[in-house]
């Protein structure tokens, strides 16, 4: 289904108009489709089948309702921080389903993470390994652990979230696999339960998944080989979302293939750490315009939202679809602009040099796919609250975070005595 149609010439999300969401909960918001989620997440256990667990990547979008209603679907999780472990066990997954992942784990995430009970550590340099034995030593555990290894895989992607190449900071590196090996071979209080890679994100070619997932097959042969009891291989990452036109998703059955030819035969459990690819095309950010504006020869549209809440395009030079939320006419004779929020900052916009709708104060604009590294990456920058977040289920919908009020910006602040 589209979970955003136009119904008699308005944006809808699911069975809701987002005119009466604006309305009810005001702008700027983020609108989620349940629907729409719950079919991503389905559409990987459908193609990966019972030999795999997937677990979200909870940094795509944390909010606890999303989070809930992937874990009663059976979703995991991936973390990255003790933070998003606690709001995953919270919102109710189970710590055998959470993975850790990350480069720069403390002593506390990791002693959290032992006491949880979780079902692995991806381990990524040997002063982690080291230090993660420690602790276990420490707790009297055993800690579960697979080891991140760096394929150096090219993947095509923006530079800023491509981590598998050997000059990203992600992976063991490739000097330390040999004395990592005999560390795990020599200490009692680790478990090796097998390897992980993850290569980058928005990923729309399968080429870079199947270099990897050969380099990985290498190295689990090789691990088998001199005598660990590996179970687990995490092949990281999902696919990529489609953004603009032109681009085409991968075929989830097709990965899935992918990874039955490389490593179908070694007879281990699969985990997946989708995340943009769940929750990206669930999600939108509803806004209002403030004005238009004519400096010079560059037009710009001024709305209420802002890099602040939506960083993508800034830092990514990211590409989101505009939509008017009434129909306005034929896109290809819309007028050129920046789609530009209130923030002090000329890096402040959405949407640059776009044909962008012919809308003026008080229409309702929504930014399409937007649902991932959305509000995750928001921040309250220029003192601006964060923005309120919407589910819809039908034409059932409620508030999943209310918007924050200027006394909670100073809340948490104390006077110099």
């Amino acid at each position: 289904m589209d979970a955003f149609p136009y119904n008699q010439g308005e944006l809808c999300a699911e069975a809701v108009k987002l005119g009466d969401l604006a309305t009810a909960y005001g702008t700027p918001l983020y609108v989620y489709s349940r629907t729409r989620l719950l079919g991503n997440y389905r559409a990987y256990a459908d193609a990966f089948g019972a030999r795999a667990t997937i677990c979200y990547a909870v940094k795509a979008n944390p909010n606890g309702a999303i989070l809930g209603e992937l874990a009663k679907a059976g979703a995991g999780a991936d973390v990255v921080s003790g933070g998003e472990m606690a709001r995953a066990h919270r919102a109710g997954v189970a710590p055998d389903k959470i993975v850790f992942a990350g480069v720069g784990k403390t002593a506390d995430e990791l002693r959290a993470g032992l006491a949880l009970g979780i079902r692995q550590f991806n381990v990524e340099s040997l002063a982690e390994l080291r230090l993660l034995a420690d602790i276990a030593a420490q707790m009297g555990r055993i800690a579960p652990l697979v080891l991140r290894i760096n394929p150096d895989v090219h993947a095509p992607t923006h530079a800023k979230i491509a981590t598998g190449k050997k000059d990203n900071k992600f992976g063991l590196p490739k000097s330390e696999w040999r004395p990592a090996i005999q560390f795990l071979l020599d200490n009692r209080h680790l478990r090796l339960r097998g390897l992980g890679m993850h290569i980058g994100s928005q990923l729309l070619t399968l080429d870079p998944f199947a270099q990897a997932y050969a380099v990985l097959r290498a190295h689990l042969v090789e691990l088998r080989a001199v005598g660990f009891a590996i179970d687990t291989v995490d092949l990281g990452g999902g696919i990529g979302i489609v953004y603009q036109a032109g681009q085409v998703q991968p075929d989830l059955m097709a990965l899935a293939a992918l990874a039955q030819q490389h490593l179908g035969d070694l007879d281990l459990h699969w985990i997946l750490e989708p995340g943009r690819s769940i929750i990206g095309d669930a999600g939108i950010l509803l806004t209002r315009v403030i004005s238009r504006k004519h400096n010079g020869e560059k037009d710009f549209l001024v709305v209420d939202a802002a890099m602040n809440d939506l960083l993508r395009p800034t830092l990514y030079q990211a590409y989101h679809h505009i939509l008017p939320v009434k129909a306005m006419g034929d896109a290809a004779a819309w007028p050129l602009g920046d789609l530009v929020g209130p923030v002090c900052e000329t890096g402040d916009y959405l949407a640059q040099d776009r044909p962008l709708p012919p809308a003026h104060s008080g229409d309702l604009l929504a930014i399409m796919g937007a649902g991932a590294y959305g509000a995750s990456m928001a921040s309250t920058y220029n003192s601006r609250p964060l923005v309120a977040e919407a589910m819809v289920d039908g034409a059932r919908h409620g508030l999943i975070r209310r918007r924050q009020q200027l006394a909670d910006l100073w809340a948490d602040e104390m006077a110099w005595a």
